[in-house]
């Protein structure tokens, strides 16, 4: 049985939950998890023991790793979705591609999908939606009161004057040691700035590979970036040492952060707990 992993407060509204009402009825593993926060909050609302599968975004808490891998959720397959035979897919926004959506719905399961988030009232109703889906409604609550007030705690303690905040450069990937960052409309924009920082980056949206110019005006103080290798992330020493990067505030700093990209962009049940430690290291350059 998964049991939810209680962070940042949760271990208070994990106790309420299970005093709030009986334990659900085991009617087996019938539901299939897609994208990590969703994942994580059906494991918060007490029902990790109804996950018959997930996909590969789903890495929280640890114990969901042991469940079935239906895949990556933006390259589904209907095959392998249906292989494991839910009756209930619950998705986060995103999930595809379409053509393998329309063929899981003609095969006539349920599914439910959680639009994306990127403020604190968007993860409240996350929590809403997948509480209904899972007949739970009480327990999501419970859960949104705790998460809402550790996320409003979270983001006061985070407060900076304006002349104080420093500007984080989101780094998604360095392929090719060419940088591609983040914009105004993510979830790293809007997680640097519950934070207490300033994106470097606002005059596009989305993602975009920059130009060494480009960085340069944009004049870090801090780079961010998922705590993932590959491609996708070079050493700090391999960072630092691009052209792009060595002339700015952050490489003179040497200040890099690097954070688990679940914890950090998934706007889930830990979203508080990414806010707090992205704020501490921005500025006290602990975590």
């Amino acid at each position: 049985m998964i049991r939810p992993a209680p962070t940042l407060g949760l271990a208070a509204i994990f106790a309420a939950l299970i005093g709030a009402s009986p334990a659900p009825a085991d009617t087996g593993a019938d539901v299939l998890s897609i994208g990590g926060a969703v994942t994580e909050i059906i494991v918060a609302l007490g029902q990790g023991h109804r996950l018959k599968a997930r996909d590969t975004t789903s890495s929280y808490p640890p114990e969901v790793t042991e469940l079935p891998d239906v895949g990556y959720m933006r390259a589904l397959s209907p095959e392998g979705v249906l292989s494991v035979d839910p009756s209930l897919i619950i998705t986060g926004e995103g999930a595809g591609p379409p053509e393998a959506l329309e063929v899981i719905r003609a095969a006539d399961v349920a599914l439910v999908e959680v639009p994306d988030a990127r403020d604190a009232d968007g993860i409240l109703r996350k929590i809403e939606i997948i509480g209904d889906a899972l007949g739970v409604p009480e327990r999501a609550d419970l859960l949104q009161a705790d998460v809402g007030a550790a996320l409003a705690e979270a983001t006061r303690a985070a407060e900076r004057p304006e002349a104080d905040k420093k500007r984080v450069l989101f780094i998604l990937s360095t392929q090719g040691g060419r940088i591609t960052a983040s914009g105004a409309g993510t979830e790293a924009d809007a997680v640097i700035r519950m934070a207490g920082g300033v994106n470097a980056v606002t005059d596009f949206e989305g993602y975009r590979q920059l130009t060494d110019e480009a960085v340069g005006l944009a004049a870090p103080d801090v780079i961010l970036m998922m705590d993932r290798g590959g491609d996708h992330g070079k050493s700090d020493a391999e960072l630092l040492a691009l052209p792009a990067v060595a002339l700015t505030p952050a490489a003179e700093r040497a200040s890099i952060v690097r954070m688990n990209g679940l914890l950090l962009l998934g706007f889930g049940p830990r979203t508080a707990e990414a806010v707090t430690r992205l704020s501490r290291a921005i500025y006290d350059g602990g975590s």
